[in-house]
């Protein structure tokens, strides 16, 4: 077995964790493009909460404090999924790190293996040269071998 093909159970594995971290990545990125979708609804909602009730004349003051209590908790409601959403994107930062590590090492386990592919090349291409040298060699002796009996 030759250094190339020993390390192609090891480019295997490398691969398989490459594509590993890259499914995870990706499901990383859908959770959180659906957390942000959440924030932006929940911060539309509220915004709409932002300005007083319609109505044009004074509201009671039951009423006030209930829009007031109801517009505290979608402020906070906002600033919790705010913490989900920065919770979410440093998740992504973390497996994006991880799948260009996975990725880096992937990479020089090919480039290594094409490079011992290369030098295995080299020294068949060399083996075969000193082959037909020799066999040229051979029947030049023994055309020489002939002509001198």
């Amino acid at each position: 077995m030759t250094r190339s093909q020993r390390l192609d159970p090891l480019l295997r594995v490398t691969q398989q964790r490459q594509d590993t971290v890259a499914k995870q990545l990706a499901e990383r990125d859908k959770v959180l493009a659906e957390q942000q979708q959440r924030f932006d609804m929940l911060k539309e909602y509220a915004d709409t909460y932002q300005v007083a009730p319609a109505g044009g004349g004074t509201l009671a003051p039951a009423m006030l404090a209930n829009h007031v209590a109801f517009r505290a908790k979608l402020d906070n409601a906002l600033q919790q999924q705010a913490q989900v959403v920065d919770s979410s994107r440093q998740n992504c930062e973390v497996e994006r790190a991880r799948l260009m590590l996975a990725s880096r090492d992937n990479k020089v386990l090919e480039q290594l293996a094409a490079s011992y592919r290369a030098e295995e090349l080299r020294v068949a291409g060399r083996r075969e040269q000193r082959e037909l040298d020799d066999l040229g060699a051979r029947r030049v002796r023994d055309a020489q071998d002939g002509s001198e009996s």
